[in-house]
């Protein structure tokens, strides 16, 4: 599922929302709506004036409350609304949420054990990984599909769900999504459009993508 149109140079960022509660106290939040702290308000200011830079044209956004907030940063800046929908929220890992990670080991240790050997787990009874791509890769690429040649269009999600059509988008086996490592809060991944598809440019980044220079360019 690689969607791509080739030779219209379109960039994909996606951006994970910023600090809340349950981040610091390490608790899983899957699809419960948890507003930000301070520190994740402040986190997405920052972040929105760097991402300002590169002149979106789009903003699409998870309808939960930490997305919201983080995605009206940029909007602010911008002048651009921003356009919601559920389906890129959170992975909804049903018994799992609202629980520390140490709380699942103790409850769910087979289950969480599973999971990162990268087998197919309805953790806590809810979602699959790959149902999760299902239903958000194709709103990424519905609102890349409406990008000016050479436009950007930005992401707003939470680490799970941002993996998921990152991994579709690159045609990688789901096997392999857990490689692609978690995003810190109010940092992003970048994905650009190259001859043969959607290319990942930045991973994790914090700051504004650099051009490469040299004979991978």
């Amino acid at each position: 599922m690689n969607g791509t149109k080739s030779g219209r140079g379109r960039r994909i960022v996606l951006w994970r929302h910023g600090q809340t509660l349950w981040n610091l106290e390490r608790r899983f939040q899957g699809s419960t709506d948890i507003e930000l702290t301070e520190t994740g308000v402040e986190q997405a200011r920052r972040a929105a004036r760097l991402l300002a830079a590169l002149r979106p044209d789009a903003i699409v956004a998870s309808d939960l409350r930490r997305a919201m907030a983080t995605a009206a940063e940029l909007a602010a800046v911008t002048g651009l609304e921003v356009a919601y929908d559920a389906r890129l929220r959170e992975t909804f890992a049903g018994e799992w949420q609202g629980l520390t990670h140490e709380e699942i080991l103790a409850r769910f240790g087979e289950q969480y054990t599973a999971w990162k050997r990268g087998e197919a787990v309805r953790r806590g009874g809810g979602e699959l990984e790959t149902e999760v791509a299902e239903r958000a890769a194709p709103v990424v690429l519905d609102h890349a599909d409406k990008l000016p040649d050479g436009g950007t269009l930005v992401v707003v999600s939470h680490g799970g769900t941002i993996r998921t059509p990152i991994g579709r988008l690159l045609g990688l086996d789901p096997y392999t999504w857990e490689s692609l490592g978690g995003l810190s809060n109010c940092c992003w991944s970048v994905l650009g459009e190259g001859a043969r598809g959607w290319r990942l440019q930045e991973h994790n980044a914090g700051t504004l993508p650099e051009p490469v220079l040299g004979d991978d360019d």
